[in-house]
């Protein structure tokens, strides 16, 4: 191997690099270095969770962690963020600002910054999360190595797919919460009819998210004719989990049912047979009505497809670090291929 590729190559092994997961709400940021010991083993020498809130912009947020956390300059950086990215730049109305890449580089001094789609991020990560503390909702505690899918609703609703073959993981980001919504009740119609008075185009993502939990919430309360007494999905939530306002448990309640007819819907889609794993920063928040709730009758109720889903683990999972070390996973085997590729391009040339 010439020089150059073994300097890459060990550069994985020593040069520690950043990861962050940016989602609408939060930024979670790591400082990490891969093991020597295997390109699965991943030391964080350094985590902390941010309001994205609280800063004016991406650059500013990662500035702060290097400060405060980086006893040295930083070359490298990943970048996990919900939406989809047009060239440079992240797409998504529910993010804080404008994430761009070539902003990051100059603002930052990196070498380079990559980036992906937070919930394929988490995709990357299903090999530690099997190891962590899983709520199984439905299904055989066993898994096989077919697709896996991962979901949840947060600022938005996220979905990615997570492939497992002889060459290695692959994973694909999708925007299913962008597709249309399906009612399955009268209720629910009635939601719906709320929504798009005019038979517009209504996704999931409008009801299945923080901010469509509100939605759905201030919808049910109008058609009771009652004036919303929370302004926010925490106040909802948690009005719900403590049975204190009838509307706010119906709000939970349905939610629920939608999550797991979208659910069941995606994991056909894919035929999904190597689990359902459910993720965002909403879930764990209702945790005990998610148990309680017709989600499993939902993610079920599929017709001659039931037989099949009952086949299908569906795990709730706790998001975590889960997104920065799936961000680093990638990272890390992107380089790492990047090398390979270069060095047998070089091998090719020379003979």
């Amino acid at each position: 191997m010439p020089a150059s590729h073994v300097s890459q190559h060990a550069s994985l092994h020593t040069q520690p690099f950043l990861a962050a997961d940016v989602g609408g709400t939060h930024a979670r940021v790591a400082l990490l270095r891969a093991s020597a010991a295997g390109k699965r083993e991943i030391e964080i020498l350094a985590y902390r969770k941010f309001a994205c809130a609280d800063f004016t912009g991406l650059p500013e947020l990662l500035a702060a962690f290097i400060q405060r956390d980086a006893a040295l300059q930083v070359r490298r950086c990943v970048i996990a963020c919900a939406g989809q990215a047009v060239g440079d730049t992240i797409i998504n109305d529910n993010l804080a600002w404008r994430v761009s890449l070539p902003q990051l580089r100059e603002a930052l001094a990196f070498d380079d910054v990559a980036l992906l789609n937070d919930f394929e991020a988490l995709a990357y990560a299903l090999d530690d999360v099997e190891h962590t503390d899983c709520l199984l909702l439905c299904g055989p505690a066993t898994h096989t190595e077919g697709p896996a899918l991962v979901v949840g609703p947060g600022t938005g609703l996220g979905a990615a797919v997570r492939l497992s073959t002889s060459g290695g993981v692959h994973v694909l980001a999708s925007e299913a919460g962008q597709m249309n919504l399906a009612p399955g009740t009268a209720r629910e119609r009635a939601v719906l009819a709320k929504l798009a008075p005019d038979d517009a185009y209504v996704p999931y993502e409008r009801i299945l998210s923080g901010p469509g939990l509100l939605t759905l919430y201030s919808s049910l309360c109008e058609l009771r004719g009652a004036s919303p007494r929370f302004a926010t999905p925490e106040a909802v939530t948690a009005a719900a989990c403590a049975g204190s306002d009838a509307d706010a448990v119906e709000t939970v309640e349905m939610f629920c049912a939608v999550l797991g007819g979208f659910a069941g819907n995606v994991a056909m889609a894919f035929a999904a047979d190597g689990g359902v794993y459910l993720a965002g920063g909403v879930l764990p928040e209702i945790r005990q009505m998610l148990q309680r709730s017709r989600f499993v009758d939902r993610f079920l109720d599929k017709g001659s497809m039931r037989e099949f889903l009952l086949h299908v683990p569906v795990r709730l999972i706790e998001h975590g670090r889960h997104g920065v070390l799936g961000a680093a996973h990638w990272y890390i085997d992107r380089q790492l291929h990047g090398v390979a590729r270069r060095r047998a391009s070089s091998d090719g040339a020379a003979a």
